[in-house]
């Protein structure tokens, strides 16, 4: 489930991915609550979200689009509320340069069906980890690294996988077991994305992808759905892994 949230620019701005800073405002919708702020919980958060979009400098009076998404209905639901009260308090949004007012909020619900299509709205990121390096066949001094294109694709796929059961049995508390979630796979390009953590400039590796399903089993479907609620890969809670469906 997610909402689709319209703005109105407040100003003319220049257009920036800040993801820090659209993380920093998807938590403030959160700190309020016992029941839903993510910030400190265990395990994975299970939400994320979009870029501004479309792309491109914005002018006064423009619209720009914001999505967030997530598996818990009461969590979307409780975002709604807390938009909803900026909305009807005529509040200004100061996310990084951009200047916002919230003009409409939409409740969406895509489904993971047959003959459907997921496409990354934001790079996926897998990291590897350095227990892995010898079973991969990677050689590095680092705690982890970035899976990137020179690496096997089925190193990613793997990755991706088990993350994907990982979060499904965090939010459902069921084992799931399948041989294989993905049927044929696109991969489109690397990106490397700057964002600032703890005070530090860093760059995050991520990768762009169109995923196509054909017939698909109930449980591939249910752990394909929650990855299109909660996000493909890992830093989700900081935009990364947003999936689109589009039809096949």
């Amino acid at each position: 489930m997610r909402l689709l949230i319209t703005f109105t620019s407040l100003k003319d701005c220049a257009y920036l991915n800040c993801y820090e800073k659209l993380r920093g405002f998807v938590y403030s919708l959160q700190k309020d609550s016992l029941a839903f702020n993510r910030h400190d919980i265990a395990g994975y958060k299970l939400f994320t979200f979009s870029n501004i979009f479309p792309i491109g400098d914005l002018k006064t009076n423009d619209k720009r689009y914001f999505q967030i998404s997530s598996p818990s209905a009461d969590f979307i639901y409780y975002i709604r509320g807390r938009l909803s009260e900026l909305q009807e308090q005529k509040k200004v949004l100061n996310i990084g340069e951009y200047q916002f007012m919230v003009n409409y909020i939409q409740n969406l619900s895509p489904k993971v069906t047959d003959n459907c299509q997921l496409i990354t709205g934001t790079p996926i990121v897998v990291r590897i980890p350095d227990y892995r390096y010898e079973e991969y066949g990677i050689t590095s001094t680092r705690s982890y690294e970035y899976w990137r294109p020179e690496y096997d694709f089925e190193i990613f796929l793997k990755q991706l996988t088990d993350n994907l059961i990982k979060k499904y049995k965090q939010f459902s508390g069921r084992e799931q077991e399948v041989h294989s979630l993905f049927e044929q796979f696109e991969f489109k390009k690397s990106v490397s994305v700057p964002i600032v953590d703890d005070g530090k400039n860093i760059s995050v590796i991520g990768t762009i992808w169109k995923f196509k399903f054909g017939h698909i089993g109930k449980e591939q479907r249910e752990i394909l759905q929650l990855g299109l609620d909660a996000g493909f890969g890992e830093m989700n809670s900081s935009g990364f892994g947003f999936m689109n469906k589009v039809e096949g």
